[in-house]
């Protein structure tokens, strides 16, 4: 068994939705950096491009582009550079993409849009769908590889506040299952990280976050904020060649609060 300092030597990944410092999505990176992968990003916007890219430089990136997950044209470019800068093979894709309008995270799921439901969906849920039809010839080249997203209780069951992104998760954690059967034939694993609270950027957006984490720590078998860097351990497992026969699955890094009937 590969030491953890070099379980993904000579591997290659995509990371997509590092924000900043405090992003789940570069709690991953770090830690497949540190196993030795070669690490391509993306990001959104001017207002986050500085900062992704200082974050990118740190783990000597060789590739980090701008990406909106809702346009093709924009995947299929990012997934052409990827196979260029690569070689045109792919080890690994982190997706940690996920966006609701902040006013469709604070009053009544009833009351939310069509618009804006779809927004949800297409930019947290298709994006995944997407991204892996784009990544599995580059994974299939490389003789298989490992896709991972970001998913959360909130899709299994009704959290207040959390709303059209709850059935966007929904919508996601099904994806993740039928996509794992589409491509487990060509030795490419899909699995997700249902993590508990944790203090991040987007997390801000929903209203009474302060009082999810607090019922977490109050309630959770083990009565203990979650960190970024506790998600991005288990991510790390389920990318690595350690979890090879692991695929479809939900590993849930909450404390144990998930397991919790009150």
């Amino acid at each position: 068994m590969p030491a953890a300092s070099d379980r993904f030597a000579g591997k290659t990944g995509l990371v997509l939705g590092v924000a900043n410092r405090r992003s789940i999505a570069w709690a991953i990176a770090q830690r497949l950096a540190e196993g030795g992968a070669q690490l391509a990003f993306t990001f959104q916007g001017e207002r986050i491009e500085r900062s992704v890219r200082e974050l990118a430089e740190s783990v000597s990136s060789p590739l980090v582009t701008d990406c909106d997950v809702r346009s093709d044209e924009n995947l299929q470019r990012v997934f052409a550079d990827v196979g260029e800068t690569f070689g045109g093979k792919l080890d690994l894709l982190v997706h940690s993409v996920a966006f609701a309008d902040a006013r469709d995270l604070e009053g009544r799921f009833t009351d939310t849009p069509r618009d804006r439901f779809w927004l949800a969906l297409d930019v947290s849920a298709y994006s995944l769908v997407a991204a892996a039809r784009l990544a599995e010839p580059l994974m299939e080249a490389a003789g298989g590889g490992s896709i991972l997203t970001m998913t959360y209780l909130g899709g299994e069951r009704a959290v207040p506040h959390y709303n059209v992104m709850g059935v966007a998760k929904a919508t996601l954690d099904s994806s993740v299952r039928y996509l794992a059967w589409d491509l487990g034939e060509k030795n490419i694993r899909v699995n997700a990280v249902s993590a508990g609270p944790v203090r991040t950027l987007a997390a801000r957006s929903i209203a009474g976050f302060p009082t999810m984490e607090a019922i977490v720590e109050e309630r959770s078998p083990l009565h203990r904020p979650i960190e970024a860097d506790d998600v991005g351990a288990a991510a790390a497992f389920l990318l690595s060649d350690e979890a090879k026969n692991v695929t479809g699955t939900t590993v849930y890094v909450d404390s144990g609060y998930h397991a919790m009937g009150m």
